[in-house]
């Protein structure tokens, strides 16, 4: 396509809209843009979603989140060369965290993996590190091993608090109760029975995956259904529900988040980043090989590197991204989550400071506009 002179061609793509977009809107949802996608930022306020979720339960949409099917005969020997976790603890219908590395050590996502039997597992990287995933599964890909991409065909909503498990058990006949921690079962809500049920090969009519997991520190359950069925899923946990169900938007997600001392993708490590400085330390697992494993050998060896840690302030003095911590003058970390604990009533932060100043009681000076203010390693999570 030709275009007039000293003119660049400027392509511009739409945001694209989960399933839910039409309910968001209803409920008041202001939307924003987020990894590409359309989503809520908030409804009726950050701060009340974010305390509906801790007191009662909050219902998030996260289908933007990546949903990669891994299946075959290699599939589990493929995902222990390339995850930090060990692949053996995912035993059937159930996850595990890992983190997917570079050969030098540095984080490509963060993810589960959940183990659904016959040979089939489901991997759910960030939205805005989904494509790039599949590509790193696609230059290693293993002889008996399929790589299905069903994220535009998946909706998928966390339904999370004290009350998330009383909830969902109102819309279904199955004992959701039995779901541990990270434990994922298929789990009837309905008559339809979909691809999900299929690509599984599970012969079962059932219409929703449903998984113990969350990101805000609360119980409750992220579920997974086919894009036709999602909007009989928002109806019916809204109804089941009622006033004890309060959506939430990516506002209270990313504070829920933060008070559990929970990693932001592309904001609390952003590729340049190992899993030695982010941590979790149970996320590596040196039983096994993978991609990235004699990097961060080499440089736990070194003693020589920032790590990620839990930061509180003083006063009212609220963190943000990009502040800087200094040490005796000395510029020596960076912040890179913070928020005013809605909890807590608290400044609290991330952020990277040298390995030898990381321990807890550790105090630095965050530059705020110019000015400082006492900020100190605390452990996590905050809450």
């Amino acid at each position: 396509m030709e275009t007039p002179n000293n003119t660049e061609e400027v392509i511009m793509t739409e945001p694209k809209r989960t399933q839910f977009y039409s309910r968001h809107v209803s409920c008041g949802g202001r939307m924003v843009t987020f990894a590409g996608w359309e989503m809520p930022i908030q409804y009726t306020g950050i701060i009340e979603e974010h305390s509906a979720t801790r007191t009662s339960a909050g219902l998030f949409d996260v289908s933007h989140m990546g949903d990669i099917i891994i299946k075959g005969r290699g599939a589990k020997e493929f995902l222990r060369t390339l995850i930090t976790n060990n692949i053996d603890l995912a035993v059937e219908n159930k996850g595990i965290y890992t983190h997917l590395l570079r050969d030098d050590g540095t984080i490509i996502d963060d993810a589960i993996v959940y183990n659904l039997g016959n040979d089939t597992y489901l991997l759910v990287p960030n939205a805005s590190t989904k494509d790039v995933v599949l590509e790193w599964l696609d230059s290693h890909i293993a002889a008996g091993t399929q790589i299905i991409d069903v994220s535009s065909r998946i909706a998928c909503l966390a339904i999370q608090g004290p009350k998330a498990a009383e909830i969902a058990q109102r819309i279904t006949n199955y004992d959701v109760a039995s779901i541990k921690r990270f434990g994922v079962a298929l789990v009837p809500v309905g008559k339809k029975k979909g691809f999900l049920s299929e690509i599984l090969a599970s012969g079962k009519n059932a219409m929703c995956l449903f998984a113990r997991t969350g990101y805000t520190g609360e119980d409750g359950f992220e579920i997974l259904t086919e894009n036709d069925n999602a909007a009989f899923l928002w109806d019916s946990l809204m109804k089941a529900g009622g006033k004890e169900l309060t959506p939430a938007g990516l506002g209270a997600r990313d504070t829920l988040r933060l008070e559990k001392g929970m990693l932001l993708s592309g904001t609390d490590f952003d590729g340049s980043q190992t899993s030695l400085q982010t941590g979790p330390s149970w996320v590596v697992k040196y039983d096994h090989n993978f991609i990235g494993r004699k990097a961060l050998e080499s440089q736990k060896a070194s003693g020589n590197y920032d790590v990620l840690v839990a930061l509180e302030t003083d006063g009212k003095n609220i963190p943000r991204h990009g502040y800087a911590l200094f040490r005796d003058g000395k510029k020596v970390g960076i912040v890179t989550s913070g928020t005013l604990s809605p909890i807590l009533r608290k400044g609290i932060a991330l952020g990277y400071v040298p390995l030898l100043l990381s321990s807890p009681g550790n105090e630095f000076d965050m530059e705020i506009r110019g000015r400082f203010a006492k900020t100190t390693v605390v452990k996590l999570p905050f809450l």
